[in-house]
């Protein structure tokens, strides 16, 4: 930590385990700050997670996402998305983003390019979301879907959704982030 932020700190005195859900566990945790105010927070240990964006080149020459429609019980919507999930304990991400893609689409990434890892939100959460982009993609099998999973796959053109993430089908935050690494990995905007 710099020596400048000393004074942003909190030290965790202790932490209580609330609840433990199926996809995350839920703690109070007791902190004071370098200044010595004392407050009880929120914190979800959440898994990591993989978002993979898979890019082909459409018979036309257009560039496509291969992206997925699937209901989402949060916001009680249909969402278009890139292929993602949680990294399994001890699993790497390269391994995870290979795993959901086959999964969720029934392809297979002749190549994966780690684009860029964030915290999703760090006001109360610790994980971590990895974005990769899959290249040279091939169709080896169905979609091997979990128990509660339905979904679609969608070719979309890169220019569309470009144009409307943020917006309708494309409400999802996470997206967001994965198509920003993109979109700086392409050049598309000026890298700091």
């Amino acid at each position: 930590m710099n020596e400048d932020h000393r004074h942003l700190f909190w030290e965790t005195r202790e932490r209580r385990k609330l609840q433990d859900c199926r996809i995350f566990t839920v703690y109070s945790v007791d902190r004071e700050s370098a200044q010595g105010a004392k407050g009880s927070f929120i914190q979800i240990d959440a898994p990591d997670w993989v978002t993979v964006i898979p890019l082909f080149e459409h018979h036309s020459g257009e560039k496509h996402f291969l992206m997925v429609n699937q209901y989402r019980h949060g916001n009680e919507m249909i969402t278009r998305e890139f292929p993602a999930g949680i990294v399994e304990t001890g699993e790497p991400e390269e391994r995870a983003a290979y795993r959901e893609l086959l999964e969720e689409t029934g392809y297979e990434a002749g190549e994966l390019i780690q684009l860029g890892s964030v915290s999703p939100n760090p006001a109360f959460m610790g994980n971590r979301v990895t974005t990769f982009l899959a290249r040279d993609l091939k169709q080896v099998q169905e979609q091997n879907l979990d128990e509660f999973e339905m979904i679609d796959v969608v070719p979309e053109p890169v220019d569309r959704v470009i144009a409307q993430m943020g917006s309708g089908i494309y409400d999802n935050g996470i997206m967001m982030i994965s198509l920003l690494l993109y979109l700086k990995w392409a050049g598309m905007i000026i890298r700091g």
